[in-house]
């Protein structure tokens, strides 16, 4: 039996409100369980109301999309490893020249990585740069968080890789890689331009000053601190506990008492006492064995007392011989030991080398038009076998969550088309919004703005990409790529008007509240206050550049 059409649209629309809901606000109280499991929820709320069939919800996961998404996160992974990132930071603060050079470069550097590397992924890496080059040159904290999180969101637009909407529109509207990066390059670098002096202007004079006013006894951070920021987090296994010699216990047990209360030090008294007592017992135990061999030694020499003078003469020479011996193990076990360093050291340099030729190469494959799915997965597969080691570390890092989240998504979005109610909107918006005509693309592109930040970019894209692409190819062939190259352009520079318009800007806001030591909260309104005049001014030149 069919389902009313009126009961679809009802049902369809409360799963896709739950879906909706628990995107755009993961901790609601009364149903705090994520992004990932709110996506599941509305997939599965689709399928329950029979708004899809079991089999319509599997068809519409669209895995060309899932597959790029997977080999980009295992590159940028290797990438890592190969202290690409940590690359970046020192070009960060390399012969700085002020506080307005720092703005330009962390403007240049978000907007370039975030292109090949993904706007979130150069967010997590780049944030605790940032916030420490700030810290170190006595700057405040704001206008370098907001270069960073505005930039990267505006460098990901020029290529289809740069975040999750634009490998949606590459996927769907076939356009080959090089004719997107073409197309959206140029507005790209002025956006990029145009942001940076909106960042200087609104914060020229905190920036002129030299001093961090919201925090006023700021602590230096020494140029090797800024650097040795690690990105993966660090394990301990169970295994090196015992490895510990007395010495670094007792350095350990030293720090252990100054950081404990005074009632606690008994404690480690008795520690330190019962380690000690087997370092002992274990030294009591050596000593015996050794002197066991004199003992015996000494004894058959008073059973022999007619020893000849010529075999004491050839013991002195061996042990002579055995002694000079001993001193060269020293100079021996160096050199092994420096050329091993280097062999080492080689090896990480033929394995960095491997690993920047490898994405070299899949940005090469790309541009050459070839399956840009099957291109991320092979180059991720590639750094697996190259690495030649367990490949389980790395892939541990990949977001699972993320692929998840996607899933969800396609099948809840796939469920909100089959209401009709998208199609409903678009036929109403569709006469004001012909991108043939100035008006119209005004109209389209605050109907963009709007819908990226209401309902996040990406569900926008899969709501109306394919309806406008239908509406601008019924113009012309060109009209229609244009019209995917905007979508690109204008669903990702709205993730620069709110704290809530982009995942980037939420983990910008998130790293730099929990640094240790350099904690700062980004909070909503002080973001408003520059995304907004940022946006509208950014969007426009797209508007303009983007042919």
């Amino acid at each position: 039996m069919a389902m009313d059409h009126t009961v679809k649209v009802i049902l369809g629309s409360i799963a896709f409100a739950v879906f909706w809901l628990l995107a755009v606000f993961p901790a609601i109280p009364f149903l705090p369980i994520g992004r990932t499991a709110g996506s599941i929820l509305g997939a599965m709320l689709m399928v329950v109301f029979r708004v899809l069939t079991p089999e319509q919800a599997y068809a519409a996961i669209d895995l060309p999309i899932l597959g790029l998404l997977f080999g980009t996160m295992v590159v940028s992974v290797y990438l890592e490893r190969a202290d690409m990132f940590k690359y970046l930071g020192k070009v960060l603060s390399w012969k700085s020249k002020g506080a307005k050079d720092l703005i330009c470069r962390v403007c240049l550097i978000s907007a370039i990585s975030s292109a090949f590397f993904t706007n979130d992924t150069s967010c997590v890496v780049l944030t605790e740069f940032v916030l420490k080059i700030a810290r170190q040159h006595n700057l405040p904290p704001r206008p370098f968080l907001l270069a960073l999180a505005s930039s990267a969101n505006i460098g990901s637009s020029a290529t289809p890789i740069g975040n999750p909407q634009n490998l949606v529109i590459a996927v769907q509207s076939k356009i080959h890689f090089g004719q997107f990066v073409i197309g959206i390059l140029p507005a790209m670098l002025v956006g990029v331009v145009v942001n940076a002096l909106i960042i200087l202007i609104m914060y020229w004079k905190l920036l002129s000053v030299q001093k961090d006013e919201e925090d006023p006894s700021p602590e230096v951070i020494a140029d090797e601190d800024v650097l040795s920021h690690r990105f993966s987090p660090a394990r301990l296994s169970h295994s090196q506990i015992p490895s510990l010699n007395s010495a670094e216990w007792d350095s350990r047990l030293d720090l252990m008492n100054a950081q404990s209360p005074p009632c606690s030090n008994t404690n480690v008294e008795t520690i330190r006492n019962s380690v000690s007592s087997k370092d002992n017992e274990e030294i009591r135990r050596s000593h015996s064995t050794m002197t066991e061999p004199a003992r015996i030694s000494d004894a058959s020499k008073e059973w022999l007392p007619n020893a000849s003078t010529q075999k004491r003469e050839e013991d002195f020479s061996s042990k002579s011989l055995n002694s000079m011996e001993k001193q060269k193990e020293p100079v021996i076990l160096q050199s092994s030991e420096g050329k091993e360093h280097w062999s080492t050291k080689w090896r990480r340099i033929a394995w960095k080398s491997c690993v920047y030729l490898v994405t070299v190469g899949m940005l090469v494959a790309l541009l050459m038009g070839l399956d840009m799915s099957w291109t991320a997965v092979t180059a991720a597969l590639a750094l697996v076998v190259l690495d030649f080691k367990d490949a389980q570390p790395c892939l541990e890092k990949v977001s699972y969550s993320l692929l998840v989240f996607f899933c969800g998504m396609f099948m809840t979005v796939d469920g909100f088309n089959k209401t009709g109610l998208p199609s409903a909107f678009w036929n109403f918006m569709e006469p004001h919004a012909q991108i043939d005509r100035v008006s119209g693309t005004v109209v389209l592109a605050l109907v963009i703005l709007y819908l990226s930040n209401l309902a996040s970019n990406v569900p926008t894209v899969l709501l109306l990409g394919a309806r406008v692409a239908a509406s601008a190819a019924a113009i012309s062939p060109t009209e229609e790529k244009r019209a995917w190259l905007l979508l690109a352009w204008i669903s990702t520079v709205a993730g620069n008007l709110s704290l809530l318009g982009s995942a980037a800007n939420l983990i910008v806001c998130e790293q730099a509240r929990r640094t240790p030591q350099l904690s700062y909260n980004l909070s909503f309104w002080n973001h408003l206050k520059f995304g907004l005049p940022s946006t509208l001014i950014v969007t426009a030149i797209g508007l303009v550049l983007i042919k």
